[in-house]
């Protein structure tokens, strides 16, 4: 099993497992292997050092964002997300893995609280505005005009890229 360092033209680093050099070319041929940050295939592979497995990993502390079972606003997520996002003219400065990680994990905590309403999503967070359903937390697809509609109408709504690897599980 060959575990090679790949980024992304975006400058997403990620791993990618292979059964051997000629796997990973014929794949990468082939325009299979994709970044999971942004689903590009255009891939290069970087220069890697063999990891020794010789400690553990330290335990999230209770309480900071993150940690299992403490729960990630919607501005959280946004803040995170400003992160990530490209200044005109300039190339941003590629993200690291722990700053990629935390950024998936707190989409797959937002999706995971959510329920989908698709393309309903702005009829269904009106509803909840108005009292017709009981409040829940939703997510779905906008139009930038609907999304300027609910928010001159006071419903805070906040934009978040459904990324490639969340619509599938990780190995």
């Amino acid at each position: 099993m060959k575990v090679l360092n790949l980024r992304c033209s975006r400058l997403h680093s990620f791993e990618g497992w292979f059964g051997s050099e000629d796997d990973f070319q014929d794949q990468s041929r082939r325009g299979l292997i994709q970044c999971p940050m942004c689903a590009d295939s255009s891939i290069q592979k970087m220069p890697s050092a063999p990891r020794l497995n010789l400690g553990g990993h330290p335990l999230p502390v209770p309480g900071e964002p993150g940690a299992e079972g403490t729960a990630i606003s919607p501005h959280a997520v946004t803040r995170e997300m400003s992160r990530f996002e490209p200044v005109a003219g300039a190339r941003p400065p590629a993200p690291s893995l722990a700053d990629q990680a935390a950024f998936l994990k707190a989409l797959r905590q937002v999706v995971s609280a959510t329920e989908d309403m698709g393309e309903q999503f702005a009829e269904e967070a009106r509803r909840m505005h108005y009292g017709e359903v009981e409040a829940r937390g939703i997510r779905g697809q906008a139009s930038v005009r609907e999304a300027v509609e609910l928010l001159e109408e006071g419903i805070e709504v906040v934009p978040l890229p459904m990324l490639a690897a969340l619509k599938q599980t990780l190995q």
